[in-house]
């Protein structure tokens, strides 16, 4: 949820002060702060720390580098129509989320973030799943881990190709049995690792695995695309869906170029 970690609005960012003393595997135990600095409580954005040099979020570039990243992306048509549906009747009395925000989109968001952690080499140039020139040719990236970009429709037309590319490149050792969640044990898991998102997940906790559809997913025009929202959410509703969805389509097809190819 890379909107979360970069202030929005095209705001420079500043560390949140509960991580500005934070390095990595020191001090991790230390209680946060919670905006309060020696006695002084602080608004809650801009924060009165510094900022790092190009760094987009607010999470200290030694915390960053601590985790190997992976982008799982979905094209705006799809996940745009389906946050909204999300945030108006009956659904928003289930999700608690009435008013929806395009500015939550967050692929300008997940695009900084990206570009920033191939800039200082965390990841790239290669990406996983693709030939060995990748997407990149400085040289300054040449150490980093393997590009990790997932596109929601590769998994859904072809899930254990994806998953098995994945695990590849992480370092994980494939089971098809990762596809599977049909136990008690994985349900609870499942529901509560979702309780926070009441009605956002309800069709993954009630299925039990992930196969391939059988059809791969069929685009269709603009023109209908755009008659099909109107009759589900309304001349207004299917505004704000198209005028979102084109705000974001670049920097999906952006990222969409390192996809993990199976």
């Amino acid at each position: 949820m890379a909107y979360y970690l970069v202030p929005p609005d095209g705001n420079p960012a500043y560390i949140a002060p509960s991580l500005g003393r934070i390095k990595r595997g020191v001090g991790t135990t230390q209680a946060p702060t919670n905006g309060a600095t020696n006695g002084t409580t602080q608004a809650p954005y801009p924060y009165a720390t510094d900022a790092e040099p190009n760094n987009p979020t607010v999470i200290p570039r030694d915390i960053l580098g601590g985790f190997h990243f992976t982008f799982l992306i979905r094209h705006p048509r799809s996940s745009i129509p389906s946050y909204y549906r999300c945030t108006v009747p009956p659904l928003d009395t289930i999700t608690g989320f009435s008013e929806y925000m395009p500015s939550e989109a967050g692929y300008n968001e997940l695009r900084r973030v990206f570009d920033y952690l191939r800039s200082v080499g965390q990841i790239g140039p290669k990406s996983a799943g693709q030939d060995s020139e990748g997407h990149a040719s400085n040289a300054e990236f040449s150490k980093g881990s393997e590009v990790c970009v997932i596109d929601a429709d590769d998994l859904l037309d072809n899930p254990a190709g994806i998953v098995q590319a994945y695990c590849k490149s992480v370092g994980i050792k494939y089971d098809p049995d990762m596809l599977k969640w049909e136990t008690e044990e994985d349900h609870n898991q499942a529901m509560q690792a979702f309780d926070k998102w009441t009605g956002f997940h309800e069709d993954v906790i009630n299925s039990k695995d992930l196969k391939p559809r059988l059809h791969k997913k069929k685009v269709m025009s603009v023109q209908d695309e755009d008659t099909e929202w109107i009759a589900k959410f309304g001349e207004k509703g299917a505004q704000v869906i198209r005028k979102t969805i084109d705000a974001n389509v670049e920097d999906y097809e952006y990222l969409k170029k390192f996809a993990i190819k199976a």
